[in-house]
């Protein structure tokens, strides 16, 4: 027997809502008719996804297996959508992916334009990391893609968007940002840090070293810009991530840290709607995001 998406689907809101009920439910089927895929499902598999049965906690199997089989889930449903909306895009179909940073800028530029000059235009908008970024233009789920640092793709090509300094990102009232002597490494660090992902594109060794051991890292952006405002934190963002973030907030450059992160714009070569991926792409390298 083949394991069929519907099947991932139906052990994936078992797993999230741990009840028969609530997933039948969810799921528009009957309870028994759930218990039943559960158990084709195990029976394919050779063992028991949940520990007894009731449903609400997963076997070490169930944990690997309901990891690999949401990711799967939102993948197919991804493609579905992406398939409907090139049916129904009479118009055309652009579709961009972008790091949060930088979708939070562009994005409602991009939109007004693109919808302005080709009316009917379907458009599809996605911010997420640089790696999801590259699989969606691999994959062929996007167009246009936005992404921190150069990554060669085969069939599509990457141009140079712009470079923004690393510094200082806290509270406004923060005593670092208020210092009057110039900011260093030394003084950022010697403050409760965050890490965040961007930090691994920094090269600087003093820096490096300074935040090796570092305790606690957060990888999403709203996650970490909450956590700064309390005050009681600090971290190291691109001043463009300044553009966006709370009045509560600010950013402050930091001597002795010259980093830049290289910002890239990736174009796919062979787009079905090639008419419209150059006048976008043109677009946002017209763009001043800085």
């Amino acid at each position: 027997m083949a394991i069929k998406i519907e099947m991932l689907r139906c052990f994936c809101t078992v797993a999230q809502t741990g009840s028969l009920v609530e997933a039948a439910d969810r799921l528009g089927r009957t309870q028994s008719a759930v218990s039943m895929t559960l158990k084709q499902l195990e029976d394919h598999l050779g063992k028991k996804l949940f520990e007894g049965e009731r449903k609400n906690r997963l076997s070490p199997l169930g944990e690997q297996v309901f990891e690999l089989a949401l990711k799967q889930v939102r993948q197919f449903d991804q493609a579905v959508q992406s398939v409907e909306a090139a049916a129904n895009a009479l118009q055309g179909l652009i579709r961009i992916v972008s790091v949060p940073s930088v979708a939070a800028l562009l994005f409602p530029l991009v939109l007004e334009h693109m919808t302005r000059k080709f009316p009917g235009l379907k458009v599809e908008l996605r911010d997420t990391d640089t790696q999801q970024v590259l699989d969606a233009m691999t994959q062929g789920k996007a167009d246009i893609g936005i992404a921190s640092g150069y990554h060669p793709l085969n069939g599509i090509k990457a141009v140079p968007l712009f470079e923004d300094q690393f510094g200082l990102v806290s509270a406004a009232d923060h005593p670092l940002m208020l210092k009057a002597e110039p900011l260093t490494i030394a003084d950022v660090v010697a403050a409760p840090f965050v890490a965040n992902a961007l930090c691994e594109l920094i090269r600087t060794p003093r820096f490096l070293t300074a935040v090796a051991n570092t305790d606690v890292t957060i990888h999403n952006t709203h996650s970490l810009i909450t956590m700064v405002r309390t005050g009681a934190w600090v971290t190291v963002l691109p001043q463009t991530v300044a553009r966006f973030i709370p009045e509560s907030t600010a950013f402050r450059e930091i001597s002795d840290l010259p980093d830049k992160r290289e910002v890239f714009l990736y174009i796919r070569e062979r787009s079905r709607f090639r008419e419209l991926t150059e006048e976008c792409s043109n677009f946002i390298l017209r763009t001043e995001l800085l």
